[in-house]
């Protein structure tokens, strides 16, 4: 059984669900919500539907809890009134329907079978996301150590690293990806791989094509790779940088840039966005003082997950900002960032606030 794993009932009616309550704490503690609540964000390892779905709002309700766990991995029992909605759901590998009017005894054992195969799903969920995290880091480890030993960097390494990222966030989402890389003790390496994660997610989040969040996501895995030739010192500073220490610092998006230009076979889409992901719409930014349209909509969309990223991350002189505080950050950086794009970024933002899609 997994740690903190409990089910979540949502129902319309407590007192009709009391007892079925009762059953649920006899093997895990049981959360009650109404389809009004707001749900809680850490994951159930069950969810337990059991609203009147006449009424219009509960339906809605219930399709919408449904799919959320359906596409969170999560096992579900639908105590449904709707015998066509039994039948034509049959076929979902987590998800039970079964008449609300069921036998007690009869509901208690499918929701038994339902946890022990919300259970298997959790555990083959996080053996995969821990290897695909392993992968990501090793090869952004590599990356690198050998982009700082003027070594000649893999293309196709870091193609594996950008499809390891995208898997683990299609299969697990944004906030599952975080827990696990925010745990790098190499805030760089962290960072690297949080940025990766939120431009895979955003990629998914507006519809681009495989091949282009392919590129997107490659773009953010290799954005910082100057860093790699800056003094460690300087690098890894406990405190916010200064004068010369920050003049120094800001070299990197060049630097990497160069690095990818020099060596040959990089998409010069992907140099783009290593080189400019710290120019500001309004041409404040650096190393070229870009602005507007000069700005590619790739690097604009690798900027905000960059800036989002690192507010919301822990830093050796701060603790990690929330994302409400992020988001202001941002929303007050008027004419810098892309408005339209933090718009379509909202959503990913959001669900780093939950445990499941």
């Amino acid at each position: 059984m997994t740690q903190d794993a409990f089910v979540l009932l949502v129902t319309d009616s407590v007192d009709r669900t009391r007892l079925l309550a009762r059953g649920i704490e006899r093997v895990l503690p049981c959360r009650y919500a109404t389809p009004d609540d707001r749900f809680p964000s850490d994951r159930p390892l069950l969810v337990v539907v059991d609203v009147d779905t006449e009424r219009p709002e509960n339906a809605a309700c219930a399709e919408a809890l449904i799919r959320r766990a359906r596409t969170g991995g999560i096992a579900c029992l639908h105590l449904s009134r709707d015998a066509k909605m039994s039948a034509s759901r049959a076929d979902a590998p987590l998800l039970r329907v079964m008449a609300a009017g069921a036998a007690r005894a009869t509901v208690f054992a499918a929701m038994l079978e339902m946890i022990d195969l919300g259970t298997r799903a959790w555990v083959a969920r996080k053996r995969r996301l821990e290897a695909r995290a392993s992968k990501a880091t090793g090869i952004v480890t590599r990356l690198f150590d050998t982009a700082g030993a003027g070594r000649p960097l893999s293309s196709d390494e870091a193609d594996s690293g950008t499809d390891a990222v995208m898997e683990a966030v299609s299969d697990v989402g944004i906030r599952s990806w975080l827990d696990i890389v925010w745990k790098h003790d190499a805030l760089v390496y962290q960072h690297t791989l949080s940025v990766a994660g939120f431009a895979a997610a955003f990629g998914a989040q507006i519809g681009l094509s495989g091949a282009d969040r392919h590129r997107l996501a490659k773009a953010a895995l290799l954005h910082d790779i100057g860093k790699s030739r800056i003094p460690v010192e300087i690098l890894n500073k406990p405190g916010p940088l200064e004068g010369e220490e920050a003049r120094i610092m800001r070299t990197h998006a060049a630097l990497g840039a160069d690095l990818l230009l020099a060596q040959g076979g990089f998409d010069p889409a992907v140099i783009d966005v290593v080189r400019h992901h710290h120019e500001k719409l309004d041409g404040s930014g650096y190393p070229d003082g870009l602005a507007g349209d000069a700005i590619a909509d790739l690097v604009r969309i690798v900027t905000l997950c960059d800036i989002f990223s690192a507010l919301t991350e822990r830093r050796p002189y701060r603790p990690p900002m929330s994302a409400t505080q992020a988001v202001s950050i941002m929303t007050g950086m008027r004419g810098q960032l892309d408005r339209s794009l933090m718009h379509g970024f909202a959503p990913v933002i959001a669900a780093t606030q939950t445990e499941w899609a």
